[in-house]
């Protein structure tokens, strides 16, 4: 094959790459890492809860697919550089780092716990910042994995907007996507070979997305999870919530050489939510 043509057939393989997934224990998550292993990765199953990050993984191994699991609290730096050491040891190296973990409790404003506005930043930034972190040290020049790679970034439709009741949410996911961007441009700037990317999913038929809906209800914004339902779906063209593998075939994209030369960007699916 000459080399200016290029490899349509395989570049959404991930055959020999290794992927690390945080939050995997929760349905979106989960179906994350069974699309990257169904690709054909080996897979690092990490969340906080360990049994059913553990779950998954005699799931995946079911399955023919290379997998195993760390107990891993995202907002805690010396347990990310034990996963990252993991990941690379067990499997080879280190191709993908996906920063899903994530939480979202639900308040007006004028309601917000000053300690729950500081967790969900916990979470949902200096978690990923660390996932950042520690993935360019693995995966630049020198690195222990020293390969390049792609970092996925899970943000939201809500880091792109504004929602109520959402406020540290949307505070948290518009960080996110916003590190994302200084990650890519700093890696690319540097010659890393590291690709950073945010992700940004709509209402998903999801344990975060029940969650989100439920909490409307709660919030007497809705009078009943049927109606809290039906509102999103009309308030979406496609016409209803988005499914788990939706975003999971995304992650798989951007893990993929097919997204060899996209860096910095917002991978949006919503059903079209936030083009109105």
């Amino acid at each position: 094959m000459p080399a200016d043509v290029f490899d349509y057939r395989n570049c959404f393989s991930l055959d020999g790459k290794v992927a690390l997934v945080t939050g995997a224990a929760g349905s979106l998550g989960a179906e994350m890492c069974r699309g990257l292993a169904a690709a054909g990765a080996s897979v690092l199953v990490t969340d906080i809860s360990s049994e059913g990050g553990e779950a998954l993984v005699k799931e995946l191994c079911g399955t023919g697919a290379k997998a195993e699991f760390f107990q891993l609290d995202v907002t805690i730096e010396s347990q990310w550089e034990v996963a990252i050491a993991m990941a690379v040891d067990r499997f080879g190296g280190l191709d993908a780092v996906v920063n899903n973990a994530g939480i979202v409790p639900m308040q007006f404003i004028s309601d917000i716990d000053d300690d729950e506005f500081r967790q969900v930043q916990n979470v949902n930034v200096n978690g990923v910042f660390l996932g950042c972190k520690h993935a360019v040290r693995a995966m630049r020049p020198g690195g222990i994995s020293g390969r390049g790679g792609s970092i996925i970034n899970l943000s939201s439709i809500m880091g792109l907007t504004g929602s109520i009741a959402v406020a540290s949410y949307n505070a948290s996911k518009g960080a996110v996507r916003l590190l994302s961007k200084s990650v890519a441009v700093e890696c690319a700037q540097l010659g890393f070979g590291v690709r950073c990317n945010s992700l940004h999913p709509g209402i998903i038929d999801s344990d975060m997305g029940d969650h989100f809906l439920q909490s409307l209800v709660d919030l007497g914004l809705a009078p009943d999870m049927e109606a809290s339902k039906a509102g999103f779906s009309a308030a979406i063209p496609a016409g209803s919530p988005g499914k788990p593998q939706d975003i999971a075939a995304g992650v798989v994209y951007l893990a993929s050489d097919a997204s060899g030369y996209m860096t910095g960007s917002e991978l949006v699916i919503d059903g079209g939510y936030n083009a109105i």
